[in-house]
């Protein structure tokens, strides 16, 4: 292994490979590898400029075999003449690259399985490699983040993660160990990360260089704050959408709207913002109201704005060849490519090719198109829907953008999207730039991207599932989190089972970062307003998802819910605020407050809404009283006002019009 000290970066050259650590940030390390002549220079998410750091550096190349290492604050990495790489936190051994080969004392384990620890495999018929890396297993370690992924296990020790962008999974590769340090795997290729008991192996598909990043520190809180240091802070949330965002699938014309509206008023209801869903268009690719049921936009936002309630309308990035916009962008080279085969990557509801937003043309046209049709009529904001995006077929290798293959970089496809509207409007002035996405990357917390889960079903265990894609997404750094309210796929909005799972999502979405109705509400028994197959009248419309929708009984616990989200809007602003300083998720695992407390790191059915409020949802049906766990400390019991000391468990009761919460006091 030759070592070397170029200006303040460890250097280390193997078989081809050259290996490059470095300080980035406090008490973190860079880590990249790459068997080409030269690194590509990306950052990817690590968009931040690290300070100025002198890291000790030292290489040892005489008495026995060569070695390096590298200490930036607490943190220290070395690397031996094989090049694998061990990391300390305060001279503590957290992490280890794994070696199961032939040479030197590398490992007290078998050496002739001839498994090494960074392998790289040319991809056949390109220039990319294939990489696989692996380190040593801890055990009892735990690790949570990495996004969200639709399954009950909050631990993600011993799981296999797609590193992928599907509806309702989100790819945010950032991870955090009980032992003290936190983990991104700084590539947007495709692949995937095994944490497995004998050792963890991460994947990339497709990629030219290996890039990751680590930080060590005593809590969760601060590897946090160092994470959102080097990728980016969220802005400050505005004041005027922390309360309610009303959504259906879906809203057919304007007239619709602004009943909904006055009804809201009528009732007394403040909502911040309602949301104008897919298929108001004529066809996908358009991007503009269908005049037959739209046909004074302007107006309608007027009206509603008059009435301080913000829109924010839905745009695809799908582009049906019927639409007027196909062909320019199809020749001009702005939609994905197709490796063999049609051109087709989508196919709901007509023959789509979706957008190219890697192409810096793609998202100057498509800015302009949707600015003409939405943003000039003073539309607020856009939900930026099948943002992963939603392919007919996951064939990642079928794909190409005009950067790279999409086995190189397709994960960060919703970033990329989200930024066609997120730098035009703070261009323009727009102050802090609010959109709604299904999908985000490392990253993404920066560019004013509110995250929803997806389209989950309307079940009691896809309820439980969203906690732990919460909690995970928010240690994972995307702090403006939320779902649809009572799940998005329901037959039935008449069944009694599904109007309790309603009330108790509604109770725990009162406690998150956003509070938003939404949902596809069967029977579909309404006719659509015309028999045209295209425009804004052909597609089905679910029942409707207003407050009052659901009953008399229903319609006054929604009502209480309501009252308790608007009073705590100071306290909101505080989370806020606090997210924006220091990546603090708004809904957070109960060992991120509690970090000493070892009966909190086991936790995943209960959470805290910032420091001050411990949320005991219930995911249950017909489940009326449960269990909950209080750490240290004095806790009221919102419902009585009853005191109980931390450190024990308590039973409490539920009833339909109440979730269990303890304010810390």
């Amino acid at each position: 292994m030759d070592f070397r000290n170029e200006n303040g970066v460890l250097v280390a050259r193997r078989n081809g490979e050259t290996l490059r650590i470095e300080a980035w940030g406090k008490d973190s390390l860079r880590v990249r590898a790459t068997m080409f002549s030269k690194f590509t220079g990306s950052d990817w998410a690590l968009t931040e400029e690290p300070e100025a750091l002198a890291p000790e550096i030292v290489i040892e190349t005489d008495g026995g075999e060569p070695r390096a290492s590298i200490t930036n604050g607490r943190i220290k990495a070395t690397v031996n003449f094989a090049g694998v790489i061990t990391f300390y936190r305060d001279e503590k051994q957290i992490l280890q690259e794994y070696y199961r080969s032939y040479g030197g004392t590398i490992s007290k384990e078998s050496r002739c399985l001839k498994v090494i620890n960074r392998e790289w495999k040319g991809v056949i018929g390109g220039s990319d490699y294939s990489l696989n890396l692996k380190f040593e297993s801890n055990d009892g370690e735990k690790i949570f983040g990495m996004g969200q992924y639709q399954q009950s296990y909050m631990d993600l020790k011993g799981c296999v993660l797609e590193l992928a962008q599907r509806n309702s999974q989100i790819s945010v590769p950032f991870a955090v160990s009980n032992l003290g340090y936190g983990m991104l795997w700084n590539n947007p290729a495709v692949g995937n990360v095994t944490f497995g008991r004998n050792y963890t192996e991460w994947v990339a598909r497709a990629t030219k260089e290996m890039d990751y990043w680590i930080t060590v520190a005593d809590a969760p809180k601060q590897i946090l704050a160092n994470y959102t240091d080097a990728t980016g802070h969220s802005p400050m949330f505005p004041e005027d959408r922390m309360g309610l965002w009303q959504c259906k699938l879906r809203y057919r014309t304007q007239d619709e709207v602004l009943s909904v509206a006055r009804q809201y008023q009528k009732e007394g209801i403040k909502i911040d913002l309602i949301v104008i869903d897919f298929f108001h268009w004529t066809v996908q690719g358009d991007w503009k109201f269908d005049k037959t049921y739209w046909p004074d936009p302007k107006a309608m936002v007027d009206e509603l704005h008059s009435m301080g309630i913000k829109v924010i309308v839905s745009v695809w990035p799908s582009v049906d060849r019927k639409s007027e916009n196909f062909y320019p962008m199809m020749e001009r080279g702005l939609l994905i490519k197709t490796e063999r085969g049609a051109a087709q990557t989508y196919d709901y509801q007509g023959d789509c090719v979706e957008i190219d937003p890697f192409n810096p043309e793609t998202r100057e046209y498509v800015w302009e198109v949707c600015k003409r049709n939405y943003y000039d009529f003073s539309i607020d904001a856009f939900w930026l829907d099948n943002s992963e995006p939603d392919y007919g077929v996951y064939d990642f290798e079928n794909y190409r953008y005009m950067d790279a293959p999409a086995l190189e970089c397709s994960n960060m496809y919703p970033q990329m999207y989200s930024r066609i509207f997120y730098d035009k409007m703070k261009d323009l002035g727009d102050g802090n730039v609010v959109n709604l996405l299904r999908c985000a990357w490392a990253g993404s917390q920066k560019y004013g991207n509110v995250v929803w889960s997806g389209d989950v079903p309307s079940t009691f265990e896809a309820f439980y599932d969203q906690l732990q894609c919460g909690l995970n997404m928010g240690l994972a750094g995307i702090a403006w989190w939320t779902t649809d309210i009572g799940g998005f796929m329901t037959d039935d909005v008449n069944d009694p089972d599904f109007r309790q799972l309603l009330i108790r999502w509604y109770q725990f979405a009162v406690y998150s970062a956003v509070f938003r109705m939404h949902g596809d509400r069967g029977p579909y028994d309404i006719p659509a307003l015309d028999d045209r197959d295209w425009g804004g009248g052909y597609l089905h419309t679910g029942q409707p998802n207003e407050l009052w929708s659901y009953g008399e009984d229903n319609y006054k616990i929604m009502k209480k819910y309501y009252d308790i989200r608007i009073s705590m809007h100071d306290y909101i602003k505080s989370l806020y605020k606090e997210a924006s300083e220091n990546g603090s998720p708004l809904i957070r695992a109960m060992f991120y407050e509690f970090p000493e407390d070892k009966t909190c790191w086991e936790l995943q059915d209960q959470y805290m809404f910032g420091s001050k409020y411990l949320a005991a949802p219930i995911f249950h049906l017909n489940q009326f009283e449960r269990d909950v766990y209080l750490p240290a400390g004095t806790w009221r019991l919102t419902s009585d006002g009853s005191v109980y000391e931390g450190g024990q468990n308590v039973h409490v009761a539920a009833p339909i019009d109440y979730m269990p919460v303890f304010e810390r006091i």
